[in-house]
């Protein structure tokens, strides 16, 4: 699989993303630019939710791709806390033969700048790239965007991750912020397996974002 990525971990080997496996959280990354004249495919986007087993058969295989360390379980679980925060997963299917070419996650945000658009995951199947598949799914998030009252479409994409950044650019997005993060170490005074209020501990980190 190759991406068309929200999510700055490089789990994608190939030409689009230069940066070791899991390197941490960076966002969609696109399959790198696109030939000027593609051969097109006939897509269809559709909406999956939790308990649709096309969540498992087709976005769960697209999304993993982009996030190796996500296990089927923890994609599970993280599709339905996800979508319970309004995370929306489109997905891009051949009409012609029924496959899942690629997907997207993303949600609408309300921020003192405005609401946004913020896209998680963006990824096409490596097979697929060069086919507009990316490109479709772009042009549909801007559209909901709009439709939403978004102000602004916004993604995180790795800094090695080139291929993603020319597709962008070419799209016109700019790089407007540094995004800053680091990782947090559970509380010292939280037990493995029990949370601050006495209840089981829920491992959060593993579902990736």
């Amino acid at each position: 699989m190759d991406l068309t990525r929200t999510d700055p971990e490089a789990a994608d080997s190939g030409p689009i993303d230069s940066e070791p496996a899991d390197s941490g959280p960076v966002g969609p990354e696109p399959m790198g630019p696109e030939p000027v004249d593609p051969a097109p495919v006939d897509l269809v986007l559709v909406d999956l939710g939790p308990g649709d087993p096309r969540m498992a058969a087709d976005a769960a295989p697209l999304i993993r791709a982009l996030r190796p360390r996500l296990s089927a379980d923890a994609f599970t679980a993280f599709a339905e806390e996800g979508h319970a925060q309004g995370l929306r997963f489109t997905v891009a299917y051949d009409t012609a033969t029924g496959r899942a070419l690629g997907a997207a996650t993303h949600r609408v945000l309300a921020t003192s700048r405005g609401r946004l658009l913020f896209v998680d995951d963006l990824v096409t199947a490596a097979e697929s790239r060069g086919r507009g598949v990316g490109a479709r799914l772009m042009a549909e998030l801007e559209r909901r965007g709009r439709a939403e009252g978004c102000v602004r479409l916004e993604l995180d994409s790795g800094t090695a991750n080139v291929d993603a950044h020319r597709f962008y650019h070419a799209r016109r997005l700019t790089v407007a912020a540094f995004h800053f993060g680091r990782e947090l170490e559970p509380d010292p005074g939280t037990e493995e397996g029990v949370g601050t209020d006495g209840g089981p501990a829920t491992d959060r980190g593993s579902a990736g974002r």
